[in-house]
């Protein structure tokens, strides 16, 4: 899936179907969003390097994060990361910490300590047992990993603190849901937790968001 051309996942139309059919909240929230959908562009670096930019910061503030980053590494590939002074990383605007991460993500690409040819053929708690290997790098994001770069349709980020809001505030009248709570509640929503998901993210941020 290496390329710029989006991707757009080959169970979409099915899975809106699915879940509306079994869920008329989210049957709502999907006929408000006709025209947008899950799109990756299927560059496994970039995608894990934009998920690490964009740690603990807004979305408009990591897009100029991204920016920067890119003017001063236009190739965007584990080999040019590294060849960039950590001087000019920090000066793209990333903190010294995401400039460790950053790095130690294209040592484990260029080294071949991870194998991004296999995930492809990998379950979904392989890939993650490999993601986390990396610096900087935990379980939430290498399940945006599995949703935005794999396409994987049964993902659910119960740590995502968008997914629990949006759960919430359309099922529980604003009550907070914990992560063991909603584990239990999405199962509902198998095997397409990734789109339920995402369609959920869609409720409170129209504008989908693109590793």
């Amino acid at each position: 899936m290496i390329g710029d051309a989006p991707v757009k996942p080959h169970y979409w139309a099915s899975a809106k179907r699915t879940l509306a059919r079994c869920d008329p909240v989210l049957g709502g929230i999907i006929r408000a969003h006709p025209r947008v959908r899950l799109r990756s562009r299927g560059d496994p670096f970039q995608t894990l390097a934009r998920s690490i930019v964009g740690q603990q910061i807004s979305v408009k503030a990591a897009d100029s994060v991204w920016g920067r980053l890119v003017a001063v590494a236009p190739a965007m590939t584990p080999e040019a990361i590294l060849r960039v002074r950590r001087n000019r990383l920090a000066g793209a605007g990333l903190s010294q910490r995401k400039v460790e991460y950053i790095r130690d993500l294209a040592a484990h690409f260029k080294g071949g300590t991870i194998h991004p040819h296999r995930w492809p053929g990998m379950d979904d708690e392989s890939v993650i047992e490999e993601l986390v290997a990396v610096r900087g790098i935990g379980r939430w994001t290498a399940e945006m990993f599995l949703i935005f770069n794999l396409l994987r349709p049964d993902v659910l980020p119960v740590d995502d603190l968008g997914l629990r809001k949006a759960v919430s505030l359309h099922y529980r009248s604003g009550e907070p849901i914990g992560a063991g709570e909603l584990r239990a509640f999405g199962e509902a929503w198998a095997p397409f937790r990734s789109v339920a998901t995402w369609y959920l993210w869609r409720s409170l941020d129209p504008v989908p968001v693109e590793y």
